[in-house]
């Protein structure tokens, strides 16, 4: 593991030599990436400070032990040996789950897309609640969101609704919640207090920058339409509202929640490459799904992941069978147990993988 540690330490060091070079600092896209990659071995770096530390004082105590000249620094240095003992196990584990290769597109931020499913009016009430549970959990990481276009229900909630996440290693925590959520409750609408199964999509994509996306502008058609639904006097006064359309896929990306076309513009196109972007990204993980058969793999769009049963006050996430009764907890953000859950299983399965490693 030391020489593992070695190599961390060592690349390290270059990074944080290049990072202040000012060839680095003018390539904007090579930058980016080093500075993503010293945040991540800044910490892992320190491991291996501690990991270091805590070698040397098991072999400082077994050197006084052994000498057993000064039977009060023979004291000391026995309990010395056994903090570093009982430490060492508990760092090497945390250690081996770091040195675990990063998906370099956990950093990124995303754009969540929730759409109603079966259901009718239920699911559409639904997906409203959903992305209330998923503005307050962001809200509780410090995260901020900001809707990019929507299309409300009839009898409330969205037909579908797609919002903006930015912040730190938003992908790599959101990227479970895709798939279909189901729900199972006495709908507003039901007089008899009958239980009904409605669903939601929810996709999770993350934000491609410019440079991993070239967009060809002779492949775009651009429309712009007048905003519909709560907004002022602006709404269907004036054509703020912008519509892209990918010609080569068929991919349209839309946004109306700015007053400024300009604004609308550059976010329908952060939809838009994020929509490529995850086309491409969706290839690579149905390839890696093949070789190896994940069961909380994000590449599944149909897999029903979730289901949130009212009566019951439960969760069940299918994928790894985990249960909690605490509905209204999670329904008000408390998602964090399920994706701790979810990032653990993950993380121990790239483990197996990796441990010819160790």
């Amino acid at each position: 593991m030391l020489d593992r540690l070695q190599i961390v330490k060592q690349r390290f060091d270059e990074i944080s030599d290049l990072i202040i070079q000012p060839d680095v600092i003018a390539d904007q896209k090579r930058y980016v990436q080093l500075n993503k990659e010293y945040k991540d071995l800044k910490a892992l770096a320190e491991k291996r400070d501690e990991y270091v530390n805590v070698m040397g004082n098991i072999a400082e105590a077994n050197e006084i032990i052994s000498d057993g000249s000064d039977a009060e620094m023979v004291e000391m240095a026995k309990m010395q040996l056994d903090e570093a003992k009982e430490r060492l196990p508990i760092l090497e584990e945390e250690i081996k789950f770091m040195l675990i290769p990063k998906d370099p597109e956990d950093a990124k931020n995303v754009m969540v897309e929730v759409r109603a499913g079966t259901g009718g009016d239920e699911a559409s009430i639904f997906a409203g609640d959903l992305f209330r549970m998923y503005t307050k959990y962001c809200e509780g990481k410090g995260w901020r969101t900001s809707v990019v276009d929507m299309s409300e229900g009839t009898s409330g909630g969205f037909k579908e609704i797609i919002f903006e996440v930015t912040g730190e290693d938003v992908y790599g925590t959101l990227k479970f919640e895709a798939g279909v959520h189901r729900v199972q409750r006495v709908p507003q609408t039901e007089t008899q207090g009958r239980i009904h199964t409605s669903a939601a999509t929810v996709m999770v994509l993350p934000e491609a920058e410019e440079f991993d996306v070239q967009i060809d502008m002779n492949d775009v058609r651009i429309d712009f339409f007048c905003s519909s639904g709560p907004g002022g006097q602006s709404v269907n006064t004036t054509k703020s509202a912008v519509r892209l359309t990918h010609i080569p896929t068929g991919l349209v990306a839309q946004c109306q929640d700015e007053k400024s076309q300009h604004k609308n513009k550059d976010k329908a196109f952060t939809v838009l490459r994020s929509r490529l972007y995850e086309q491409e990204l969706a290839k690579k993980q149905e390839e890696d799904a093949k070789k190896r058969s994940s069961q909380v793999s994000s590449g599944d769009r149909s897999a029903k992941i979730r289901t949130y049963n009212y009566p019951q006050g439960r969760v069940t996430d299918h994928r790894i069978g985990l249960t909690l009764y605490d509905l209204d907890g999670v329904m008000n953000g408390g998602v964090q147990k399920l994706i701790d859950e979810l990032q653990l299983v993950n993380n121990t399965e790239k483990l197996k993988e990796a441990s010819e490693v160790f």
